[in-house]
């Protein structure tokens, strides 16, 4: 084999060398693994806004990726430098350049559970959701605020905390204070079409004035098996047009739900909320009722019950009676450990 021969062999051998190391590198920097966390998974943030420059300091300084020039290597040949999206990641030990830049370029954000119950108003609710969410509670509440916003779903400003169903939701931490209002709108109509939508009708009631009866039912019960009776004892009333003398919406008028006693003065207070003074139901609910009190309406127990008072035992239920001298019993042995209590408001 001439001399000439082998040199060419030789430059060709070390070409191939110098090639796989190449290719070696080249699949180092986009393949292997350069997440090390102590723990399985982390939750990183980028907030609305942030650039590149951001999120590489996040991740160096949060100890995230092992080497930073390969990282900053495979995110600008994907163009993820210049196509940061905001989000909340669940980014896992172990994970490649390539796995890392592909899930945050693609925004695959780690959904969130948003879970709201026993809210009393919407400047509750946003105080209940944000803590889930970017935005932060004044936004929310600013937003949910403006006098413009129930129209463009279908309510009034008394009616409009009816369109928001306590239950559990899954969304992504960027949702913003529309994008949350609009899937509560589709969560409302999902909600009540069909049969519950049914119920209501047979009840001559709109889906509203459901909710209303049921914001009340809510306040005045502490356990749910007792919803669909107190429920009826209402439906009782406002069928003979009896006025529902519903403590719990003179609390709402007042302004102040932590009262335990009512007081004859209370009841002269001017408010359309005053069940006391004004028959039927009130402008709208007192609070954003629960699913449970909700059914209860619409499941209403039927029986002859017109009056209800807490019971003296003060284990939460309450005394029913079906005329008025056996409530006034009621009532009076209900006061006399008000009194022995000392509770006078």
């Amino acid at each position: 084999m001439g001399k000439a021969v082998r040199i060419s062999m030789l430059v060709v051998f070390l070409g191939l060398v110098i090639m796989v190391l190449v290719v070696f590198k080249l699949y180092s920097r986009v393949f292997t693994p350069n997440v090390t966390l102590d723990t399985a998974h982390e939750l990183f943030y980028i907030p609305s806004g942030s650039d590149f420059d951001f999120v590489l300091s996040e991740l160096e300084e949060g100890g995230i990726i092992e080497d930073t020039k390969s990282f900053l290597w495979v995110a600008s040949k994907k163009y993820y430098d210049i196509n940061v999206k905001p989000g909340r990641y669940k980014i896992r030990n172990g994970l490649s350049n390539n796995e890392l830049v592909n899930m945050l370029r693609a925004g695959n954000q780690d959904p969130v559970m948003v879970v709201f119950n026993n809210v009393r108003s919407l400047d509750y609710l946003s105080g209940k959701v944000t803590p889930y969410l970017e935005a932060d509670s004044a936004e929310f509440a600013t937003y949910l605020a403006d006098k413009e916003l129930p129209a463009k779903y279908g309510f009034d400003a008394a009616t409009f905390s009816s369109m928001f169903i306590p239950e559990t939701y899954e969304f992504f931490w960027t949702t913003s204070p529309e994008e949350f209002t609009d899937r509560m709108k589709q969560e409302y109509e999902k909600f009540w079409d069909g049969e519950r939508d049914r119920k209501a009708k047979k009840l001559e009631m709109t889906r509203e004035e459901v909710v209303t009866l049921a914001s009340i039912v809510d306040e005045e019960t502490l356990y749910n098996d007792e919803n669909s009776r107190v429920a009826g004892l209402y439906l009782n009333r406002l069928e003979q047009g009896i006025p529902l003398q519903a403590d719990p919406t003179l609390k709402f008028a007042l302004g102040d739900f932590s009262r335990q006693r009512i007081l004859n003065e209370d009841k002269e207070v001017d408010s359309p909320y005053n069940t006391y003074k004004f028959k039927g139901l009130p402008p709208g609910p007192i609070s954003i009722p629960s699913v449970s009190a909700i059914d209860g309406v619409l499941d209403f127990e039927k029986h002859r019950y017109l009056y209800m008072c807490a019971k003296a035992d003060f284990s939460g239920y309450h005394a029913f009676a079906r005329n008025y001298d056996q409530h006034l019993k009621n009532a009076r042995a209900y006061q006399r450990q008000l009194n022995k209590k000392r509770i006078y408001k």
